[in-house]
């Protein structure tokens, strides 16, 4: 696909910015799109009414009306942005361990035979720019990050094939799967709380925008790269996965319905802080980006639960 240059979720129709009007510009900076269509996201205005807008290439942002999984039709408003929020509530969020070969061979993982499936639950998503909280209650010291693409399922589909996959997808998105690596690997707290050490709140970023297969023909033919602190730890290529969109989707619907609003997180690739000599644990302070190709960067500080950085 044809990149255009980079597009801002914009000012163009702000003047003067605020802080918040700043911090939106920053957090909704999208790598460009073609024209095919437009990328939406979902915000609250300053009453804290939750509505979904489009992005137009010029960075203006004009206020959709309607569901997310029905017909949405532009108003001509523009959309006040208060707060960006995740692109949806997701109804499930299914994930896919060990689905790039480097990462497989970074943690000493044999080739999976089959996608390796666990969930998150989806009251672990966080907003583009809110706080990636470090738990301190059932303490974790051994957070990690995960750049992933996401995929939105847009309709109830089950036993699809996989050449049929890719037409249930509804979008893609970036979405860091931070994990509890302690509480997923060590014995001691439990044999391996793969499911808890994945769902502490917070840890399913999503966003910024949600942007449509028209746009990403291809979802196994893109960079996906992480930022901490402004230092290059992962830099990745879909290509790499061992199973790819279409073929998870086939999977994951065997014998199983997928609702509409399913987010799947198709894995990460290499660079995660587990396998760094010596190992990069998320600290209080610290901002995670997560950038894939034609679709954005995901932002998030590091903070303590209940505390600051």
């Amino acid at each position: 696909m044809q990149l255009a240059e980079k597009a801002v979720l914009g000012p163009q129709t702000v003047a003067p910015l605020s802080a918040t009007g700043t911090l939106l510009l920053h957090l909704l900076r999208v790598t460009g799109f073609n024209g095919a269509s437009m990328p939406t996201f979902r915000y609250a205005d300053p009453n804290d009414a939750v509505h979904h807008g489009l992005l137009h290439p010029d960075g203006s942002r004009e206020r959709l009306q309607g569901s997310l999984f029905e017909q949405q039709s532009p108003t001509g408003e523009q959309a006040a942005v208060a707060r960006l929020l995740a692109p949806l509530e997701p109804r499930a969020l299914i994930c896919i361990g060990l689905n790039y070969r480097r990462h497989a061979a970074e943690t000493g993982a044999a080739i999976p035979q089959r996608p390796v499936v666990f969930m998150k639950s989806p009251g672990a998503v966080q907003d583009p720019g809110a706080p990636i909280e470090l738990p301190t209650t059932l303490a974790s010291h051994q957070v990690d990050y995960e750049a992933e693409l996401a995929v939105v399922i847009g309709r109830r589909c089950k036993n699809v094939g996989v050449e049929e996959a890719l037409g249930a997808v509804l979008g893609y998105t970036c979405a860091n799967d931070v994990s509890a690596r302690d509480w997923q690997k060590r014995p001691e707290l439990g044999g391996g709380q793969w499911c808890l050490g994945k769902s502490f709140d917070s840890f399913a970023p999503l966003g910024p925008v949600l942007v449509s297969p028209a746009e990403i023909p291809d979802p196994n033919a893109l960079a996906i790269s992480t930022e901490l602190n402004g230092e290059r730890v992962q830099d990745g290529h879909t290509s790499d996965m061992i199973f790819s969109v279409a073929e998870i989707i086939a999977f994951l619907s065997g014998s199983t319905t997928l609702l509409p609003g399913t987010v799947i997180l198709t894995g990460t690739p290499e660079g995660v802080g587990m396998a760094a000599d010596p190992p990069r644990w998320l600290k209080p302070g610290d901002l995670v980006e997560i950038t894939i190709e034609a679709i954005g960067t995901l932002r998030n500080p590091v903070l303590a639960e209940g505390g600051t950085d």
